[in-house]
């Protein structure tokens, strides 16, 4: 079994700050303890440090539905149909909030869902090669029988469109790849391995 490494096996010689906005991108000149037990030499890295983010999938358990949203997202403007991306509700959180009450309030915000029970899927790093993002994702559980229409907040410039489908169908539409965000597939992912027993556990 390999070494368990602490906070105390790295060491930050040198951090500059290249360009803060809405994110900061940092470079780091850093050394870490390898696994040998030698110390690395001083290498470069540039991250960029945004703040933590909480993500939810609202599951109707006894209609079997779940909601997805879809909004313009300029990251992926490159994606040969659509920069518009199948997604579930997210936000970003400050230190001070508990993601998973920043979940129900952007369930609220973005789909204009009600959470009566919340159930944390995982949570886990985004992308820790080049980012410090943070993400807790969970299921909630709404009434989906009215979601719909379009939905955010305008002094964001948010226009999210919200939908409830079949869980069975968004499964399918998983399947043949038309949905390409992370939380989205895992999300899913985990519903159809545990639909049964959350479906008894919100009876």
């Amino acid at each position: 079994m390999s070494k368990h490494f602490t906070q105390e096996d790295y060491e930050i010689v040198e951090r500059t700050i290249l360009y803060e906005g809405v994110f900061r991108l940092v470079r780091n000149q850093i050394r870490f303890r390898l696994f040998d037990g030698d110390w690395s030499q001083t290498v470069s890295r540039e991250v960029l440090e945004r703040m933590s983010a909480a993500a939810i999938l609202p599951y109707d358990p006894h209609l079997d539905q779940v909601v997805l949203i879809e909004q313009f997202r300029p990251g992926a403007l490159a994606q040969p149909s659509s920069p518009w991306l199948l997604e579930v509700v997210a936000g970003v959180y400050s230190s001070n909030e508990k993601p998973d009450e920043v979940a129900i309030r952007e369930a609220q915000e973005e789909a204009a869902c009600e959470i009566n029970e919340i159930q944390l899927i995982q949570d886990y790093f985004v992308s820790p090669g080049g980012s410090n993002e943070y993400l807790h994702l969970f299921c909630g559980k709404v009434n989906a029988s009215a979601i719909g229409g379009i939905h955010g907040l305008k002094s964001e410039n948010e226009d999210i469109r919200a939908f409830a489908l079949p869980a069975e169908d968004a499964f399918k539409m998983l399947q043949r790849g038309e949905i390409k965000t992370a939380p989205a597939i895992i999300a899913l992912q985990w519903l159809q391995l545990n639909r049964a027993w959350l479906k008894a556990l919100w009876q």
